[in-house]
C-alpha cells in the first residue's frame, strides 16, 4: 500500500472481470463433433458459479412468461417477439460471468436497455417464418392436419396418413433452417453488435457447418430434459440454466479464435 496520501486510487486487480480474448470469426468456424459434449460441460460450469442466482433468474423468467402468456393472442405473440430480447440480456450475463464477474438479475432484461429494436426484429423474424411455415403446411396437408393432431383422433385413410407424413416432414424441414438462424443470433447481437441480418446470418452459416457437434449436443440435451422432468419438473431449474450457459459456451467456441 502506497504511503503517499495524494495517489491515485488504484481498483483492486482481484476485482476486475477479465475479458475473454480471441478473434471474432463473422459466419462461424468448423469444430469437431465431441465439441457438442463440451459446450454442455461449459454450460454446467457456468451454472456452477452462481447457481442461486441462476434458479433465480430462471424463476423470474418462468413468472413473467406465465403473467404474459396469460393475455389472449397478444401475450403469446409479445412472448414471440420478446424472447430474444431476454435471450440478448442474459448472454450478457452469461459473458459478465465467464470474465469472472457476476451474474444479476439485472442481466434478465439488459436487453431491453441496449440493442432492443434488433434483438426485437430476431424475434418478429422468428415469428412471421413460424406462421409462414404453418400456411405452407396447412396447404400441403390440409387444415384437417391440425384437426387430427389438437384433437387426437386417428388417421385411417393412408392417403390422408402419407399427407400427414408429409406434411410433418416438410415442417421440419422449413423450420430446422429458420432455428439455426436463430439460435445464436441474440448472442451476435448482445454481444458483437451485429445488426439482424448479419446475426441470422452468421447464425445460420455457424450451425450449418457444425452439424455434427449440433446433432451430438442436441441428443445430450434431450436425454439431460427428460431427466430434468423427472422430480416433478423441478430438474429444470438446473436444465434451463445450464442450456443458456451451453449457448454462449457454443457461440464462443464457433465464433472466436485464440
Amino acid at each position: 500500500m502506497s504511503s503517499n496520501p495524494y495517489a491515485t486510487p488504484k481498483a483492486a486487480v482481484a476485482d476486475a472481470a477479465t475479458p475473454q480474448q480471441g478473434n471474432f470469426v463473422p459466419r462461424g468456424r468448423v469444430v469437431g463433433a465431441g465439441r457438442g459434449w463440451d459446450w454442455v460441460v461449459g454450460g454446467w460450469d457456468l451454472f456452477k458459479r452462481q447457481p442461486g442466482m441462476w434458479i433465480g433468474l430462471t424463476v423470474v423468467a418462468l413468472v413473467i412468461m406465465i403473467v404474459v402468456g396469460v393475455v389472449p393472442l397478444v401475450g403469446s405473440l409479445a412472448l414471440a417477439v420478446l424472447g430474444p430480447v431476454f435471450a440478448g440480456g442474459v448472454m450478457i450475463g452469461c459473458r459478465r460471468l465467464a470474465e469472472g464477474g457476476e451474474l444479476e438479475l439485472g442481466h434478465l432484461f439488459a436487453g431491453f436497455r441496449d440493442k432492443f429494436g434488433p434483438l426485437a426484429a430476431i424475434g418478429a423474424f422468428n415469428l412471421v417464418a413460424q406462421i409462414v411455415i404453418i400456411m405452407v403446411v396447412a396447404l400441403i396437408g390440409g387444415v384437417s392436419m391440425f384437426a387430427m393432431l389438437g384433437g387426437g383422433r386417428e388417421v385411417q385413410n393412408p392417403a390422408a396418413a402419407m399427407g400427414l407424413i408429409l406434411a410433418v416432414l416438410v415442417m421440419l424441414a422449413l423450420m430446422i433452417p429458420v432455428w439455426a438462424a436463430v439460435w445464436f443470433a441474440p448472442a451476435l447481437v448482445a454481444l458483437d453488435g451485429r445488426g439482424t441480418v448479419d446475426a441470422l446470418k452468421d447464425s445460420f452459416f455457424g450451425s450449418l457447418k457444425n452439424i455434427l457437434p449440433m446433432l451430438l449436443y442436441g441428443v445430450v440435451l434431450t436425454i439431460a430434459s427428460v431427466i430434468a422432468m423427472i422430480p416433478v419438473f423441478l430438474g429444470l431449474l438446473v436444465f434451463v440454466p445450464v442450456v443458456i450457459g451451453s449457448i454462449y459456451a457454443s457461440y464462443r467456441d464457433i465464433y472466436f479464435t485464440s
